[in-house]
């Protein structure tokens, strides 16, 4: 094998890669990034990501530094209420049922503002997401479920940024290039990679590694292993290139796994989406706006709770309870009255639906039971109780007397034309993954630190369980890949 010299090398090129690399170079280090996708598939899952960021902040007047291209007109149009540090870690645990690591937690919590503003002066712009995380009342957008800012062009538009931050750094990016296995010396001590590229098998010696590739979702036996039944036959919704390495190869030189690996965050994804993620479409493929809705199976029979909270903090969840159904489909119902408050990814070109002036004529247009589907909408008209709807706040305009309730936003679907839109499971990225210390260091199976091995990104372990507040991937990304390129950065500087 041949040999080649770095300090630190990064595996993987998303939004957790890219902010590790650029922190690294920074702090004085030569840094490679291997990157297995080739250039026009490059970012990983961050790229097909609408660029949303959960962090928290006490006020809009502190927001306010990230917009600095808004007009005060249009600051006035928006209502945005604070989302303090408490809050959001109250969320991480009740997301997580309390299983959430804490000391992870405290500083994805801690540093999520700081990281927004990094990733500003590093190239990333920001812009208030009207479009998907508010309703209109008014004059004002009012927002819900505390997702306020996106990159400016989704998740292309962060990775561009990051990637044109880190090529002018001088951060060296090897495409089409796959790490197969780290090397250690005879402390153990982390040395470097086995890669395999276009020229075949080689070594590229380094001080530290930072893994950064993702989770498992791309691999269907280790979704099968890990995740269970069916869950080869799920769609995936981004990268075709996650598929595991990372961990893998950490666990063979015995690093500790850690994290819910026998869950993941999925969607409601269109039934005729391609197995693995389309750039071109990105993330336009989910239907989230079931909230406004019902959603039912094959049977015509509800199995969710449509209005138990906010869409951003269920969507992560109920791609799972898609995937038990018979044939793993799902139809989201809409009548008139909300049709106008789709969200946007509703109206592309690329979209499986039906729409029609009677319940029966919808379900066969759709293959649903016309009889079952008529009898959950009689039965779930005459449950919803009276009272104001309002979609931006938990409203309590519910149903009572039917299994599963319908806890908010329940109206009567009594107004045609009717919409249904068929869905099936979108896996976006496993839970399950390595534990790290406060540094990003991986630990092994003794809680001993792994010298000269970080992690960050998906793989990174004890975030998420059973659930996910929508944002928090990739903040956390951001957050864990800032202190993985640090730490890393730091080892080279004590041992030069």
């Amino acid at each position: 094998m041949r040999e080649a010299e770095s300090d630190v090398v990064v595996v993987g090129a998303g939004n957790a890669g890219l902010c590790a690399a650029i922190t690294a170079r920074e702090a004085g280090a030569r840094v490679e990034i291997l990157e297995k996708a080739p250039f026009e598939e490059r970012g990983g899952n961050s790229a097909f990501t609408g660029g949303l960021f959960r962090f928290a902040f006490d006020s809009f007047e502190q927001m306010k530094v990230l917009l600095p291209n808004y007009s005060p007109a249009e600051m006035d149009a928006v209502e945005v209420p604070p989302y303090n540090a408490r809050a959001f870690a109250d969320d991480c645990e009740e997301m997580t049922e309390g299983l959430a690591d804490p000391t992870l937690v405290d500083i994805l919590v801690k540093q999520s503002f700081p990281t927004m503003t990094w990733l500003q002066q590093h190239g990333v712009q920001w812009m208030l997401a009207t479009g998907r995380q508010a309703f209109k009342s008014g004059n004002k957008f009012h927002f819900f479920g505390n997702l306020i800012l996106e990159a400016n062009g989704g998740g292309r538009g962060l990775v561009d940024a990051l990637f044109r931050t880190a090529e002018k750094s001088g951060v060296e990016i090897l495409y089409e290039s796959k790490a197969t296995n780290l090397k250690l010396d005879d402390q153990a001590r982390v040395i470097g990679l086995e890669i395999q590229d276009s020229s075949g098998r080689r070594t590229i010696r380094c001080r530290s590694v930072v893994l950064a590739s993702g989770g498992f979702q791309a691999n269907a036996e280790m979704r099968c292993r890990y995740l269970g039944k069916d869950w080869e036959l799920a769609k995936v919704r981004g990268t075709r290139f996650n598929t595991g390495e990372g961990i893998r190869m950490a666990l063979n030189i015995g690093a500790q796994s850690f994290g819910h690996y026998s869950s993941c965050h999925a969607v409601a994804w269109d039934v005729q989406a391609p197995p693995m993620g389309d750039l071109a479409v990105g993330d336009g493929y989910q239907k989230h706006s079931y909230p406004l809705g019902i959603i039912v199976n094959r049977e015509g029979k509800r199995f969710v709770d449509e209005g138990a909270d906010f869409r951003n903090y269920t969507y992560a969840k109920y791609g799972r309870e898609i995937l038990k159904q018979p044939a793993r489909l799902a139809f989201q119902i809409f009548d008139n009255k909300v049709i106008r408050m789709l969200r946007d990814e509703y109206r592309i070109r690329q979209v499986t639906k039906a729409r029609a002036n009677t319940i029966e004529q919808l379900a066969d247009e759709l293959t649903i039971d016309p009889q079952g589907l008529r009898q959950t909408i009689e039965e779930y008209n005459a449950s919803v109780q009276d009272g104001d709807f309002n979609p931006s706040v938990l409203d309590g305009k519910r149903t009572r007397g039917i299994t599963p309730p319908k806890s908010n936003w329940a109206l009567r679907i009594d107004e045609p034309p009717f919409e249904g839109y068929a869905v099936t499971c979108g896996l976006t990225f496993t839970f399950g993954g390595l534990r790290v210390d406060k540094n990003a260091q991986v630990l092994d199976t003794e809680d001993h630190p792994i010298p000269g091995l970080y992690a960050a990104g998906e793989l990174l372990g004890g975030l998420f369980y059973y659930n996910y507040a929508g944002g928090s991937g990739l903040m956390a990304g951001s957050v864990f890949g800032r202190i993985a390129g640090a730490s890393a950065a730091s080892r080279f500087s004590n041992l030069a």
